[in-house]
């Protein structure tokens, strides 16, 4: 008897992408009993859930930022690469790339494999494991970046600018807007890479998420509130904040600032512009449109589902390829780059 097609057991429901013999939904936008989630971002990992099985480091991070029952009511780490047998279906977490502790979820059931990546990157992080394809039946993707013009640049070439940036307005402070889970510890740490051993100034709002990433063995190096920080401290000094705290007031008593903000979408000049970022870095923790080809050609999947972004440009371009594609078109997931 032939392998049943994925499409026979997983289904789109209203709460979400729902895994029909294990019982337990994917990522759910509503409060579910069973809960499988992909990583921290709150577009995906949402409260009230009874059970919630995640990587060890997603259940922290949802602790921190929903508090000790965000979690679920119980909460079941899965380690990388461990597989687990629940009501039949094998689950088994690999490393999506994305963030700390974010997986893809490998789903085994009668001989069928479906593989669901969450949001995912392709390009080295020092801030997380690095992603892994692997190989099934249907690849569930997302398409956030799922158009031809985008095609991200080397974060260390971005780096570069920010720190050129600083020898050039030695005395302004250089304010880095980048979203509070994974993109402030990924900028930080790159920094770090690129030799800046100075401190860095956060925003009181990413101290327990940085906390939490040193905890789990991320170095950030020497790090200061920004908000307690007298304005001749900030001189020259590089500062990082969410995205909607470097565009506001909060950022004006700094030293004359400099407003960056790091994201994928500060490829599209208009958009930078109209966010008032007078030095847009592009980095992203999404795969850009080689990215997403490359990971569906390595999966070697003939189906592949997509879950959110640019759905219609990415299926057009896997027809080319001999690849049938599919748009969940699920609503509620919103990306995290895109903050205000």
């Amino acid at each position: 008897m032939s392998a049943p097609h994925p499409e026979t057991w997983l289904r789109v429901l209203p709460q979400g992408l729902y895994c029909e013999p294990g019982d337990f939904f994917i990522d759910p936008l509503r409060a579910v009993s069973h809960a499988v989630i992909t990583h921290g971002h709150s577009d995906h990992a949402r409260p009230g859930h009874g059970t919630v099985l995640a990587t060890p480091e997603t259940l922290a991070i949802m602790r921190v930022r929903m508090g000790e029952s965000g979690a679920g009511e119980t909460a079941q780490p899965l380690g990388y690469g461990v597989p687990l047998s629940h009501r039949g279906v094998t689950i088994t977490l690999v490393p999506a790339g994305h963030v700390l502790g974010s997986a893809q979820v490998v789903l085994d059931w009668q001989g069928s494999r479906a593989v669901v990546s969450g949001d995912y990157k392709r390009e080295p992080d020092p801030t997380c494991a690095a992603f892994e394809p692997v190989a099934c039946d249907v690849f569930v993707t997302e398409a956030t970046f799922g158009f031809p013009v985008f095609r991200h640049p080397a974060p260390a070439h971005e780096i570069a600018k920010l720190l050129h940036s600083l020898t050039v307005f030695p005395e302004r402070t250089h304010v880095v807007g980048a979203y509070s889970l994974g993109k402030a510890q990924r900028v930080i740490a790159l920094l770090r890479e690129a030799g800046w051993d100075q401190p860095i100034y956060i925003h009181g709002a990413l101290t327990a998420l940085c906390r939490l990433y040193e905890e789990a063995g991320v170095p950030l190096g020497p790090l200061a509130s920004a908000t307690g920080a007298a304005k001749d401290e900030l001189k020259g000094a590089i500062v990082v904040a969410p995205p909607a705290a470097a565009a506001d007031r909060w950022s004006r008593r700094m030293n004359d600032p400099v407003i960056a903000r790091a994201s994928g979408w500060m490829r599209i000049r208009q958009r930078a512009k109209m966010a008032g970022v007078e030095l847009p870095l592009v980095i992203s923790d999404h795969a850009d449109w080689d990215g997403l080809l490359r990971t569906i050609a390595e999966t070697a999947a003939p189906e592949v589902w997509v879950t959110h972004g640019s759905e219609e440009a990415l299926i057009h371009a896997l027809a080319r390829r001999q690849v049938r594609g599919r748009a969940l078109r699920l609503i509620g997931y919103e990306d995290e780059e895109g903050e205000a």
